[in-house]
């Protein structure tokens, strides 16, 4: 803005007279004329002119220092790390049902190989499995309950091979006791040309008593061919008849049947543990027992229980010729 009022800058100053002396015999010299004085410049007003553009240019220049230093900024950021797969370490353990539990699975313990597809009833209505061309043997376990058996008519009804009971221990005193049947049918199912194993029920509270159950049977088997499974056979007694077992350790339990099965493989015969899913979940610690055959009760048209297993005994009503009433039907899922 300039420093005088605007009127002023388009004023001329007045012009001085110049005197001279008259001189007749010279023409009257020409005025001179001065030039006007030069005029004040007019200071730009701050909306244009040259101020105005000192302006927009250094508006322009700190936009490109910002946008200069933003592409610094994107250059040197560190780029984000990818995202890491998920920890499944900490995700929720699998876990499975038995009645009401909720169960974990016990760690390096197989599990169930068995494809449910490959169970079917036959036209007997008996349960069968087949897997990669290869079928299950059908079995039956008996004892003095099954009374005298047609081991010849067990045979012609598709009976592969009979697992027989041997002798139990008493639940109170502990004695050790054959089977009344037993011999009879070791000799029938034998002559009958199946494949004999036997079990003995026991009672054995010590590692030690185990031990001489596998006696007593090694014992009443010597000369005999036996060509299935030794198998130990613990059962709890019903609460009420204060049987010498109420109470035992579950880890007692499984040292008594590891004991039982390491005396019976020492003397060559194939050792196995009895168990249904009540005992093969909740009593025995099944990890120590996997060097022995598996035989599971658990009646049904297909098995459900977790773990691996050899034998299965799926029903303890079947019926099969030779016998009158009820028997224990059991398949061999070893199809090597």
């Amino acid at each position: 803005m300039s420093q005088y009022p605007p009127e002023w800058d388009t004023l001329e100053e007045e012009q001085p007279v110049i005197e001279t002396e008259y001189q007749p015999s010279q023409k009257p010299p020409r005025p001179v004329r001065q030039a006007p004085p030069p005029q004040r410049r007019q200071q730009p007003s701050g909306r244009s002119g040259g101020n105005g553009l000192s302006r927009l240019t250094l508006a322009v220049s700190v936009l490109a220092l910002i946008l200069a230093l933003a592409a610094l900024l994107l250059t040197l950021w560190p780029e984000p790390a990818p995202e890491e797969p998920p920890d499944l370490s900490e995700e929720e353990p699998i876990t499975f049902r038995f009645g009401d539990r909720i169960m974990t699975p016990l760690e390096g313990m197989p599990l169930n190989p068995y494809d449910r597809a490959g169970f079917s009833l036959d036209e007997k209505g008996r349960v069968t499995y087949e897997e990669n061309g290869r079928r299950a043997r059908t079995g039956i376990d008996v004892s003095t309950y099954q009374q005298e058996i047609d081991w010849e008519a067990v045979a012609g009804d598709g009976i592969d091979f009979a697992i027989l009971r041997l002798g139990y221990r008493g639940y109170t005193e502990g004695g050790l006791f054959p089977d009344q049947t037993f011999q009879t049918n070791l000799q029938g199912a034998l002559d009958a040309g199946l494949d004999v194993g036997v079990y003995f029920f026991s009672q054995a509270i010590t590692p030690q008593e185990a031990e001489e159950e596998a006696d007593y049977i090694l014992s009443a088997i010597e000369g005999y061919d036996i060509a299935y499974p030794v198998a130990f056979d613990w059962e709890p007694i019903s609460p009420g008849n204060n049987a010498r077992t109420d109470g035992l350790d579950n880890q007692v339990l499984t040292q008594c049947a590891a004991a039982f099965c390491e005396k019976i493989r020492d003397a060559g015969y194939r050792p196995a543990v009895y168990f249904n899913q009540s005992l093969g979940y909740l009593r025995y610690d099944l990890r120590e027992l996997t060097d022995y055959i598996l035989w599971l009760a658990e009646y049904d048209t297909k098995p459900d229980f977790y773990y691996c297993f050899d034998l299965w005994q799926y029903t303890h009503t079947g019926q099969v010729a030779g016998i009158e009433g009820d028997v224990d039907l059991d398949l061999d899922l070893r199809l090597s």
